[in-house]
Order: structure tokens, then sequence, then C-alpha cells
């Protein structure tokens, strides 16, 4: 360990043995506010609240639209899980990618310009010696009438510093994300505008069900700001990548103001119902595109000098194996929601408050998990593996402590505040069969979403992708049975197997020490 404290070497003897091990390194630190507690606190805080302010904002509004009643709910329900899953098809990859490659790039930048102020110095010195040596040498030689030429690295440094007074940096792979954001934006729009109908029955809307309207006018509308809402993900994945988390917090609360302030006037003031949530919560989607856009602005030049520079290639070659990840962690989540539409309208409102809830106390999780995400890539480009470790084992360990006290405050919170998002009685009786599972399964969901932050640090994009599949194709067949079998509770068992085995799969890579972590194992003496 240092003498400060903050980051200690992995033992030869644990790291070349049990690789395991390096999970409990330092445990008594978890809560040291010391250099790593620090960084990863002033990353996660703000990634918290802001990953946790869009939950919240729709919470706000399954309580509004409750008051419509429970067929009402229940079609926004169904909606908000297809809007979800088209989502996060594309935002997931485009995300986690942006991050990890902003995060490299950046500090590869930074590198190579400390490299060029360090061979600059060099070189000055160099020349300043020669110019000594050669004026000791010629004593007869007039150099005060003699114009003095400065270093032609003085002369680049020069223009370099007004650059830099400019505050902006060249950044690609920024670039290449909001480009990708907005194209998969408009697709995903075009899609579900044409689609919806479709969707919803697949999801076990019938033609004649009174959930029908109310949600296809609400996904026709929440399709509108597909656009927006990609665009803003990548800059906000970009603005990750430099570890500022932040400026997104302040773009996504003041879109979630906004959205909530316009909530009641357009459900109940201009009796919208369930379009009026859905018009409110375009309209705060495009504010934070704009927000986040202009401060952007501020500090990257948004376009390379030309399009050879963006890194399409690269995007895609893992966004495709993100991709089939998202496509099979997303899945299993919509069809445990249409397994719950195929019960009722009932069944599948107390569903969806429980399923909002389970989301947005897990998805404060996510916090530690951009945080570890973008420190990690940093520490990997560095190949300063000491730092990989301690991070690595500190994000893990405030996940597991987060997720028991949000066992408890889940757990109880949701229990006496149920009348908040219904008063159906019926509602409120399945809501309490849910509660069990939402509580004691926080543990587990928050090991799973800080692990999902560490491998993607490393950018082991593909053993994530096919873990996740053959995660999936046992929770998906968990789901199905589960739910014919035991209906409203079956489906919440499968759900749980569903989180651990996430859970399982992404601590294995580190548990072997293989893959981006096989340093553990071999790599001890030179980290050292």
């Amino acid at each position: 360990m240092t003498e400060n404290g903050d980051l200690a070497t992995i033992p030869t003897s644990v790291s070349k043995s049990i690789p395991i091990l390096v999970v409990f390194k330092d445990l008594r630190h978890v809560f040291s506010l010391d250099t790593i507690g620090r960084e990863i606190l002033g990353m996660a805080f703000p990634a918290a609240l802001a990953l946790a302010s869009d939950p919240v904002a729709s919470l706000i509004d399954t309580a509004f639209i409750g008051r419509l009643g429970a067929v009402q709910l229940a079609a926004v329900g169904v909606s908000i899980a297809i809007f979800n899953q088209a989502s996060r098809i594309t935002v997931f990859p485009l995300v986690s990618i942006t991050t990890s490659f902003v995060a490299e790039e950046d500090t590869m930048e930074k590198m190579k310009e400390e490299a060029n102020k360090t061979n600059s110095v060099h070189a000055e010195t160099i020349l300043v010696q020669d110019s000594l040596e050669k004026g000791l040498s010629s004593p007869t030689s007039n150099t005060t009438n003699q114009p003095q030429q400065p270093p032609a690295s003085d002369t680049r440094s020069n223009s370099e510093n007004k650059g830099n007074k400019k505050g902006k940096r060249t950044i690609r792979t920024a670039s290449t994300a909001m480009i990708l954001g907005l194209i998969l934006g408009l697709a995903q729009a075009i899609f579900l505008i044409f689609s919806s109908k479709l969707l919803l029955g697949f999801m076990g809307v019938k033609s004649d069900s009174p959930m029908l309207s109310p949600a296809h006018k609400y996904l026709s509308i929440r399709a509108l700001g597909a656009p927006a809402l990609l665009l803003s993900l990548a800059m906000q994945g970009v603005f990750r990548g430099f570890k500022d988390t932040k400026t997104p917090l302040f773009a996504t609360v003041v879109a979630n103001i906004i959205n909530i302030v316009l909530d009641p006037i357009f459900i109940f003031v201009l009796r919208l119902g369930t379009s009026g949530a859905a018009i409110a919560h375009v309209i705060s989607q495009y504010f934070m595109t704009l927000i986040l856009f202009i401060f952007l602005a501020k500090e990257v030049n948004l376009m390379p000098p030309n399009f050879g520079d963006l890194q399409f290639g690269r995007f895609l070659k893992n966004g495709v194996l993100l991709l089939a990840r998202t496509i099979a962690v997303t899945f299993c989540q919509t069809l445990a929601a249409a397994m719950a539409a195929r019960l009722g309208a009932t069944p599948m409102a107390a569903f969806q408050i429980c399923l909002q809830v389970w989301l947005t106390s897990s998805l404060l999780n996510d916090g530690l998990a951009v945080a570890g995400q973008a420190i990690l890539a940093c520490s990997f480009a560095e190949k300063d593996y000491t730092k990989v470790s301690a991070i690595a084992s500190r994000v893990l360990q405030m996940g597991t402590v987060l997720g028991f006290g949000l066992s408890v405050f889940v757990g109880l919170g949701l229990y006496f505040g149920a009348g908040i998002f219904s008063k159906d009685p019926a509602v409120i009786h399945l809501m309490a069969v849910g509660i069990p599972f939402i509580a004691a399964t926080q543990p587990i969901n928050s090991l799973a979403f800080v692990l999902d932050g560490v491998n993607f640090g490393a950018s082991d994009f593909a053993y994530t992708a096919y873990s996740m599949v053959g995660v999936a194709a046992i929770s998906i067949a968990a789901i199905i049975y589960m739910a014919m079998t035991h209906g409203f509770i079956g489906i919440w068992i499968a759900l749980t197997v569903y989180m651990a085995l996430r859970a399982i799969t992404g601590i294995a890579r580190i548990a072997t020490g293989t893959g981006p972590w096989r340093y553990l194992r071999g790599r001890s003496s030179s980290i050292s």
C-alpha cells in the first residue's frame, strides 16, 4: 500500500493463485474518503442522481396517470415497456461504448500532450546549452546586435497554446457517437410510429382491449422524442468519458422538472389524459438535448477535420456485440411485462408499479457503474493496473453495501407508500405480493449493475455479450414457465433468477483471472 493508503499493491501470492480475492482488497476502506473514494463518489453521486431522476419522473408520471384509472395505467405500462425495449436496444450500446472510447481517447491525447511537452522542454534545454557553448567558444562574436530567432518548438508551443485557450478538444469518438445517436433516434421514431399497434398486439393488448387506444396514442407520441433521447444520451456518454457527471445531472434535472410541471397541465387541465403525459415527456427530452449540446459545444470540436476521422467501424464492431447483449437483457424484462399483461389489467398495473420501483432503486447503482467504467477505462489506457484493481474492488464493495441499504429502504417505502401509485385495492394487494422480491433482490441487482460497469471499463464487450445471451436463454424459459404455473408471483421468482445469473456471470471474469483481468494471475510483479 502507498504511504497515504490510497492504492495498495496486490500481493503476488494472492493475485497469482486466487484472483477473486481482489474483490475483498482493502475491504476495511470501503467507506474511506481517500483519493480513490473521492474520485469514485465525485462521479458516482451526480451520475446516480441523473440516472435516478428519469425513473423518478416516470414514477411521477405513473402516479398522475394512476389517477385516471387502472386501464390507463396498464396501457401506459405496456407502452413504456415497448418504448424502453426499443430505446435500450440502441441506447445502451451507444452510451456504454461512447463512455469507454471517449475516456480512452481523451486519456491517450493527454498522455501525448504530456510527452510532447516533455520533449519540447528537453529540446529547448539542448538548444540553450548549444547556444551557451557556442557563445563561450566565440567570445568575439557580436551577439547583442543579432536578433535571436525563437526555437521551432517555441513557435509550435505558442500556436498550440492559442488553440488550447479556446478550451476545445477534438475527440473523434464524440462526433461519431452524436451522428450515430441522431441516425438511430430517427430510425427508432419511424419504427415505433408505424408498428405501434403490431407491437402492442405482441404484448397481449388485443384489438378489443380497452387498453389499446390509450396505449397506441401514448406510444406514438413518445416515439417523436426518440431522436432527442438518443442524441442526448450519446452526449451524456461523452461527458462521462470526460469524467464529468455534473453537466448531465444538471440537464436531466431541468428536463425532468419541466416534465413534472407539464404533466398535470396536459393530463388534467387540458384533459389530454395519457396523450398529455407523452407530450410533456417529449418536450422535456428536447430541452435536455438542447442544454447538453450547448455545454458540449463549448468543450469539444463536434465535427472532426474530415469525414475519415470518424470511427464508425470501431463503434459498429463493438456495438453489434453490445446490441446482442442489450436485446437479451431487455427482452427478459419485456417478456415479463408481456406475461403480466396477459394476466389482465390489474396484474399489469401492479407489475408496472413494482417494475418501475425495482428499476429506479437498482439504477442508483449505475452511478457507481458509470464512475467505475470511466475511471477503469482511463486506468487501462494508462496501464495502471494497481489502480485498476483498487477501483474495481472499491466500486464492487460500495455497490454491495448500497444494495443492502436499498433493500431496507425500498421494502419499507413501498409497503407503506403503495397508495401513492394506485387507489385500487386489487392493485395494492398484488403489489404487496411483489414487495418481498423487490426488496430482497436489491443486493443482487446492485452487484450485477456495478459489474457491468467494471467489465465495460475493461472494454470486455465480447464476454459481456456472450455471457448475457446464455443468461437470457435460461431466464426466458424460466419466465414463461413460472408465469404459466405460478402467475404474478412466478414472474418475480423468474426475474430473481435472472438477476442472480447476471451477477454470477459478471463476477466470473474477475474470479477466474481471464481476459483483461489475466494480470491478476501473472503480472503482479510488473505492477507492484
